[in-house]
């Protein structure tokens, strides 16, 4: 019988949920790939809201360790209050910490600058990056650093944040801007996890290429991976350095 302690904590892999099928069908994907990647890793998912499993219902059939892996690109609501407040009632023999939100992250420019890619951008395209929007300053923040280092990858091209709800601009109002600025072609970069109500409000106010939500690319696979290794190796194996959640 081996060691508790030689086994890994779980990797709980955090989504928003939407009642858009599709997707489910792309978080169920990534995390397929997860485990792929690392063989031996118990992977399991939870959502916030709508989608099955309920992170507190995976929480609840857990022991032992866990580290929670929130699907989202920067720190808004969901990351400083609805993923503690579900931690805080989760049954008193798990162990939980909480990694930091996948973005900003090279990790996540490499996914963003490959789904550009494939949906036809061309070098010298304005760059809109589509995100949720939040009305935390940080979440814009976070934004904002994301779109410098998808700059960066492009060779420096114009890359605007907009956004779906509750920040400004949105996409629509983002092609106003570029085009004011004199730029004719482009595309929009999807920073989503998955298909939904958000990425499709986005896309249809975007006037060229648009790209693909990144879930199950192999990159974003691999960054939350690495967040899963960063809070593990802070939380378990140096838990005098590690910070609440």
């Amino acid at each position: 019988m081996r060691n508790a302690r030689s086994i890994p904590p779980t990797l709980v892999a955090v989504a928003h949920g939407s009642p858009d099928p599709r997707a489910h069908r792309a978080v169920e994907a990534l995390v397929r790939l997860v485990r792929a990647l690392r063989p031996g890793l118990r992977v399991e998912l939870g959502h916030l809201e709508i989608d099955k499993p309920l992170l507190a219902d995976t929480l609840a059939r857990l022991r032992g360790e866990a580290v929670l892996v929130p699907l989202l690109f920067s720190r808004g609501y969901h990351v400083k209050h609805d993923i503690p407040a579900i931690v805080a009632g989760a049954n008193s023999r798990l162990n939980v910490t909480t990694a930091a939100c996948l973005g900003p992250h090279p990790l996540l420019a490499e996914a963003l600058h490959s789904r550009l890619l494939e949906a036809g951008h061309r070098r010298g395209d304005a760059v809109i990056l589509a995100a949720a929007g939040s009305l935390d300053p940080e979440s814009a923040a976070g934004t904002g650093y994301t779109a410098q280092m998808l700059s960066a990858r492009l060779g420096g091209a114009r890359v605007l944040p907009a956004y779906a709800s509750a920040a400004s601009p949105t996409v629509a109002e983002a092609v106003e801007r570029l085009h004011a600025e004199g730029h004719r072609s482009i595309a929009m970069a999807s920073c989503f996890v998955a298909p939904g109500l958000f990425s499709t409000r986005c896309a249809e106010a975007a006037p060229g290429p648009v790209a693909a939500p990144l879930a199950p690319h192999p990159a974003l696979a691999r960054l939350l991976l690495h967040r899963y290794d960063q809070a593990r190796d802070t939380a378990f194996t140096h838990p005098a350095l590690a910070k609440t959640a």
